[in-house]
C-alpha cells in the first residue's frame, strides 16, 4: 500500500525544518530534481507542456496496475525540475480521487510559494493544477470503466 498524501508531505516538512536557510533548500529542491521521474523524449510534446510557467515543463501521467497515477515530467530550469519532483514525490502512484482531494498544504508550511518569484509561484499553481487535471480525466474514465 502506498504511503499516504499526508504522511509524505509530513515528511517533506520534516526535511525543510532541518535545512537552516532557503539556500540550503534551493539546493535540496534542485537535489529533488535530480531524482525526477524522466518523462520519454516522445512526450515532449506541446500538449504536455503546462501552461503559465516561466520555464518549459514537461508533465505527463497514465494510470498503472494499481489504478493509481505514474506521473514523469522533465523541465529545462534546474530549480522548476526540483520543484515538479516535489510535487510528483507527493502525488505519484495515488489514486486520482486522493489527489484530488489532497490539499497540498506544505507548499505554504515549508514556505515554498514566498520564497519563488511570482512567476514561478503561478508555475508552482499550474504545476498542481495540472496534476489534478490529469486526475480528474483519470476519475472519470475508471468510472466509466467500472
Amino acid at each position: 500500500m502506498p504511503e499516504k498524501i499526508a504522511e509524505i508531505e509530513q515528511e517533506i516538512i520534516d526535511e525543510f525544518e532541518f535545512l537552516p536557510d532557503w539556500m540550503d533548500k534551493y539546493e535540496h529542491i534542485i537535489d529533488l530534481g535530480k531524482n525526477l521521474p524522466l518523462i520519454d523524449e516522445a512526450r515532449k510534446t506541446k500538449e504536455n507542456i503546462i501552461k503559465g510557467c516561466q520555464s518549459q515543463v514537461w508533465l505527463y501521467a497514465e494510470l498503472d496496475d494499481n489504478e493509481t497515477l505514474a506521473f514523469t515530467a522533465d523541465s529545462d530550469a534546474i530549480i522548476t525540475k526540483g520543484i515538479i519532483a516535489l510535487m510528483i514525490r507527493v502525488l505519484n502512484h495515488q489514486k486520482p480521487e486522493d489527489i484530488l482531494n489532497a490539499d497540498m498544504g506544505f507548499i505554504d508550511e515549508i514556505g515554498l510559494k514566498e520564497h519563488l518569484s511570482p512567476t514561478r509561484s503561478n508555475g508552482l499553481v499550474s504545476m498542481v493544477k495540472q496534476m489534478k487535471m490529469y486526475a480528474l480525466a483519470y476519475q472519470a474514465k475508471l468510472k466509466q470503466n467500472g
